[in-house]
């Protein structure tokens, strides 16, 4: 595709634009240093820089460590390396393909659904190419408006009249040859396979549109400021309580790697205290051959002992991700303890360690604990203060001088009792007690929030995001 001239050129030449994007990468919290730097120099040196996707997969191999992070690195190479500057067309001034208008010169949607329809049906190359154009023209003519700085794009209004979610079924007859609705039992593993495919292609589809609104915002307003709304969080700095699935499919794949790091520190905060601590009363003895002057310490012996750990937590709605991603990431670290038990709520106390064996599938504990445990005792709504009361009174033997007690969830008890009594006599029993809160700081207090009230017994602290509780459960793990 042809494109109109731009203003886009770097003032440094291709290597300062390069300097440019691995900065963007490193302002998003990419980690890339300067060695990574030079080997992206190296690839982009032999890559034939007119093979856009060569380009955008060398630079990845060159630059990112995780795969974790890769929709933010592509986010910010379509706003650095974009496809086109301007207008998008064949070469010679027309498109090969347009969107269907009315007599009246109005959009005619219904014309265009089908057009869609039919192009993602075919799937071709050359039908993504013509997508491809059509999506350049939906971004131009709809999603166009007028802001305080000047035009702008937003992929919102352009879908908006299109509304593709209503073309999956278009796109599954297409797919299925238009057979019957009778042939087509909900179980058989052609029909599933078109309804996945169906549905990727919508998906792909949204995405070219985002993409292409990214790309003509940066003309408007730069990429730097696009960067800084339109670029994809990395899965460790999505919000908890605001992630979606794709973003909390994301986080789980972060668990493992997480959890190495963790045992990791662990382990070596294990191996500096092995010396134990002075033994102050053989110290003073060992000191008299030497006129009273402690030349030769003596050390206790170490206790080599794993500690115990008991995770009791809020598994309502709100905080279900949150929980989820801790409760994975405690079971991955499973082995750093003596024992570890698992307690969760709703409004009642009910013991779900059973749900988490070694071997368990641990999507499928989440929904058997859901399904299978006494978390409901009267209404369904989060019950803190009689959560914890039921803890204390069933399984405050569980806590002992060598517990860690950790409690998860945002501490909204629906203008309940909090019952702190229960809560500081859990406290005095385990050897530690930390509130791991997924609710911004700022929040807590506000409405039926009782965060400040469980904030003065025991230590509560943030973590809104992997990155946070990474952060926070490394300086909190015993050794």
């Amino acid at each position: 595709m042809a494109v109109t001239p731009g203003r886009l050129a770097a003032p440094y030449g291709l290597p300062g634009h390069l300097v440019d994007f691995v900065e963007a990468l490193r302002a998003r919290g990419i980690a890339v240093g300067p060695s990574e730097t030079v080997d992206a120099g190296q690839v982009m040196s032999v890559l034939d820089l007119l093979d856009r996707e060569a380009l955008r997969e060398g630079l990845a191999c060159a630059l990112l460590r995780r795969p974790t992070h890769r929709a933010t690195y592509d986010a910010l190479f379509d706003l650095w390396f974009p496809a086109a500057v301007g207008t998008r067309t064949d070469g010679t001034g027309e498109p090969e393909v347009r969107i269907p208008h009315g007599e009246d010169g109005e959009v005619d949607f219904e014309a265009l659904r089908e057009l869609i329809a039919g192009l993602l049906v075919d799937g071709s190359p050359e039908a993504l190419a013509l997508i491809e154009q059509l999506t350049a023209q939906l971004v131009e003519e709809l999603g166009q408006y007028q802001s305080a700085k000047g035009p702008s794009f937003s992929a919102y209004q352009a879908l908006r009249e299109v509304a593709p979610d209503t073309l999956v079924s278009r796109i599954l007859d297409g797919l299925l040859g238009n057979a019957a609705e009778t042939d087509r039992d909900a179980g058989d593993y052609a029909t599933e396979i078109a309804r996945r495919t169906a549905a990727q292609r919508i998906a792909d589809f949204r995405k070219m549109v985002e993409i292409e609104t990214r790309r003509r915002s940066a003309e408007q307003l730069g990429k730097e400021r696009v960067a800084s709304y339109g670029v994809p969080k990395l899965a460790e700095e999505v919000d908890f309580l605001r992630a979606s699935d794709s973003e909390m499919q994301s986080l789980r794949r972060t668990v493992a790697p997480l959890a190495r790091k963790l045992a990791s520190r662990l382990a070596a905060r294990r191996k500096r205290a092995r010396a134990g601590a002075i033994d102050l009363r053989k110290t003073l003895r060992r000191s008299m051959s030497t006129g009273g002057v402690p030349i030769d310490l003596v050390l206790r012996k170490p206790r080599p002992t794993r500690p115990e750990l008991v995770v009791l937590c809020d598994v309502s709605g709100s905080v279900a991700g949150f929980s989820n991603f801790t409760l994975l990431l405690v079971h991955a670290l499973r082995e750093q303890f003596s024992r570890v038990r698992v307690f969760a709520f709703i409004d009642t106390t009910d013991e779900v360690t059973r749900f988490f064996d070694s071997g368990a599938d641990l999507g499928a504990a989440m929904s058997r604990m859901i399904r299978e445990a006494d978390l409901i005792s009267y209404d369904g709504h989060s019950d803190y203060g009689n959560a914890i009361g039921v803890f204390a009174e069933r399984f405050a033997h569980t806590l002992t001088g060598k517990t860690s007690l950790l409690i998860l969830g945002d501490a909204r008890n629906n203008y309940r009792d909090p019952n702190t009594a229960a809560l500081a006599h859990l406290a005095t029993v385990a050897k530690h007690t930390h509130w791991l809160n997924p609710e911004p700081r700022g929040q807590w207090g506000n409405g039926d929030s009782a965060a400040p009230v469980y904030a003065d017994v025991v230590p509560m602290h943030e973590c809104r995001s992997a990155q946070q509780l990474a952060a926070v459960v490394s300086g909190l793990l015993p050794i």
